[in-house]
């Protein structure tokens, strides 16, 4: 999975539709977004897990994810909508997702609906396309979603992979980034084969068999024969073939018939454009009749809706243009529009608050306004749908009156050269006529055999489903037995693959963690993962391994090179057993706050070892975490820069910069309204 670009609208302290973020990829695969602490990161991040699977971190909910100053500044009973949407490549296909949710104002109340997934697929011409397959199917393919912590995380909180109680997490997640769990199930459904096989009874079967056995063998000798005719046919008409040409170069020869052969010629190439208009015409018929027919049948319901809609208008049901809050205002200041006065308790007051009722359907009539639209779609559908059938009909008619045309003077041309006075002309040309009607009469005979070959293939098939069933009678048990057999093998043989590959790769894995641990610690402690990826560090002072406690610092460092050990083997395994795993071997990492609370020393090692971990990274830090050798340490691998500008509305915000490239860019600033929101500024290196 490469991660192209992100886009949000009204999500969390993000207000409005944001600039795109361009994420790097390539040489400088680094994509660094500044921000203090509040400002969005954890909100970006989890931007990413809720666009892609509808996850959410610890104390995020979908509701409260709609941007608080758009619902604020929203009319009521008008849609507020929030939405993350992720441009990403992969296996030569580039995707676009975009998962959105909104919230319903009304004049008391916010409501939230569920967020739905959209996505979308590019074709080589540049068009957009809805996938095949489910958005949910298509993502948890190419990374899924038990895994997405592994890629997606907060690097504050990445010791809990360490944690006893996500040991099992742990060892079930990696099997099936491993490709383990394609093992199991295989071994699972074999195991249910064999069952369904060992319950097999024995079946004797009946002489029915021969007499099946002899008619199919009849018809198959027939079909032999006619397959061997359609041989014999299409070779003579090649040879037919020849002979026309060579009879129509000897006419050409005579000089008295060249005039009429060479008329002839041309006739024929105008035949042929006619036919070959007159088919595309009824192809484009066939296809507007198919995508757009239906909607001739939908006129009567489409009338039928209008005059529901009109009735429910007449007797007010439905309004138009008579909204809650203008009924409000008018109670409020106890006169009507017409000028009558609305006391309380009045005749007239009673009528004006009659209508408050009826004036909460807003929803309805907008619902209605938008379907009587796609009402009147269908019967502009219906015009130009007859407008093409017209228009298709009529150029399968003129072209058939000039096919008609072309044929009779060909017709003309043939009698003519019968007649000629020449006698060689009139010679070749019933010579000819000869070798036209051979033709026609060997493609009507293809016609007729090909009929009788699909005919007696029907047969067969039907006569070898009744002596399968006669033939699986006798022999299901031996059958059944050879089955069970092969079924048993596979599972021994499946099963013994899995045990050597979780083997291996557990082992691979422990070496390439210890080999990331050394390169960031500089402690003695060795990590150790045992046959369940249980995570441990130990220490061999002494010449006896023993357990360490380990600090906050070090289980950062284990959990990471855990996260590194596991994107390079399977990037390794991914690349030379595309079968077993994911299909591609390019990972991004995305991390919020990767460098925590580590000193100096494990700060510079981890800044050195992420941008090898994976193809693509991601980083959300704050000013201080990319101080100095941060900094020094990622600036040759990043691509791109952002800051997350917070808007403070406390009057007495005490305002933060950052200085990038030379520039001063804002992270903390006071708001010029009441809300609190975040801007997305690219930092702009100019080289």
């Amino acid at each position: 999975m490469k991660l192209i670009s992100i886009s949000l609208c009204n999500f969390r302290q993000f207000f409005g539709q944001t600039p795109e973020i361009k994420l790097a990829w390539g040489a400088q695969n680094i994509t660094v977004i500044h921000g203090n602490n509040g400002a969005g990161k954890t909100a970006l991040m989890n931007a990413f897990t809720w666009g892609l699977y509808g996850n959410l971190s610890a104390g995020f909910t979908e509701e409260q994810s709609v941007n608080k100053r758009a619902i604020a500044e929203a009319k009521p009973g008008k849609r507020v909508p929030c939405w993350v949407e992720i441009v990403f490549e992969h296996d030569s296909k580039r995707y676009q997702v975009r998962r959105s949710c909104h919230a319903y104002k009304s004049q008391h109340s916010v409501e939230h609906s569920k967020g739905e997934l959209f996505m979308q697929v590019a074709k080589d011409d540049g068009r957009w396309m809805l996938p095949p397959q489910h958005p949910d199917d298509i993502i948890g393919r190419i990374l899924p979603e038990s895994l997405h912590q592994y890629f997606f995380f907060d690097g504050e909180r990445i010791e809990q992979i360490v944690r006893h109680d996500k040991k099992a997490e742990i060892a079930e997640a990696t099997k099936e980034l491993l490709g383990v769990e394609v093992l199991n199930r295989s071994i699972r459904h074999l195991g249910d084969a064999r069952k369904s096989l060992e319950t097999d009874l024995r079946m004797i079967g009946s002489s029915e068999i021969k007499k099946l056995l002899k008619e199919k063998q009849k018809s198959q000798k027939e079909a032999e024969e006619f397959l061997q005719r359609k041989l014999e046919i299409e070779q003579e008409l090649i040879h037919q073939g020849e002979l026309r040409k060579a009879v129509n170069g000897d006419l050409l020869l005579l000089g008295g018939a060249a005039e009429l052969q060479n008329l002839r010629d041309e006739l024929e190439k105008q035949r042929h454009l006619f036919k070959q208009q007159i088919s595309e015409a009824t192809d484009a018929l066939k296809r507007s009749i198919s995508m757009r027919g239906y909607a001739v049948f939908l006129s009567d319901a489409a009338v039928e809706f209008e005059a529901i809609v009109g009735s429910l208008r007449e007797c007010g049901s439905l309004l138009s243009g008579i909204q809650r809050p203008f009924l409000e205002e008018l109670l409020a200041q106890q006169r009507c529009i017409c000028g009558a006065e609305l006391v309380e308790g009045s005749e007239s007051h009673q009528q004006v608050s009659g209508w408050m009722d009826k004036a909460g359907v807003g929803d309805v009539e907008e619902t209605t306004i938008r379907i009587s639209d796609r009402v009147n779609e269908i019967d502009r559908q219906v015009a130009d749908f007859w407008e093409e059938i017209d228009r298709q009909q009529g150029n399968i008619s003129r072209d058939r009156t000039e096919l008609s045309r072309v044929e009779n003077q060909l017709d003309d041309i043939h009698n003519k050269l019968r007649n000629f006075p020449e006698g060689d002309v009139s010679r070749l040309q019933k010579r000819l006529d000869e070798i036209e009607a051979k033709i026609g009469d060997l493609h009507r005979e293809t016609g007729s055999n090909q009929q009788q070959i699909e005919s007696l293939n029907a047969s067969i098939a039907n006569l070898d489903k009744q002596i399968d069933k006669q033939q699986l009678n006798e022999q299901r048990q031996v059958l059944a037995q050879r089955r069970i057999a092969a079924t048993q093998d596979a599972i021994d043989r499946l099963t013994e693959v899995r045990s050597r590959l979780e083997k291996q790769f557990c082992s691979q894995l422990e070496k390439r963690v210890q080999d990331i641990f050394s390169h960031i610690s500089f402690t003695p402690y060795i990590p150790k993962l045992s046959d369940k990826y249980e995570l441990t560090l130990v220490e061999n002072t002494s010449g006896k391994e023993s357990l360490v406690a380990a600090s906050t610092g070090e289980n950062q460092i284990l959990s990471l090179s855990f996260i590194g050990g596991i994107i390079e083997g399977v990037r390794e395994w991914s690349q030379k057993n595309t079968l077993m795993g994911p299909d591609s071997s390019t990972f991004p990492i995305v991390m919020d706050s990767p460098f925590g609370s580590l000193d100096e020393i494990y700060r510079k090692q981890i800044a050195n070892k992420l941008p090898k971990l994976a193809n693509q990274l991601v980083v959300l830090v704050t000013k201080t975490q990319w101080r100095g050798e941060v900094a020094q340490e990622m600036e040759s691998c990043t691509g791109r820069e952002y800051v997350l500008v917070y808007n403070s509305p406390k009057a007495d915000c005490e305002e933060d910069a950052i200085e990038l490239g030379g520039t001063r860019y804002p992270l903390v600033r006071r708001s010029p309204n009441e809300f609190e929101y975040t801007e997305i500024v690219e930092v702009d290196y100019d080289f």
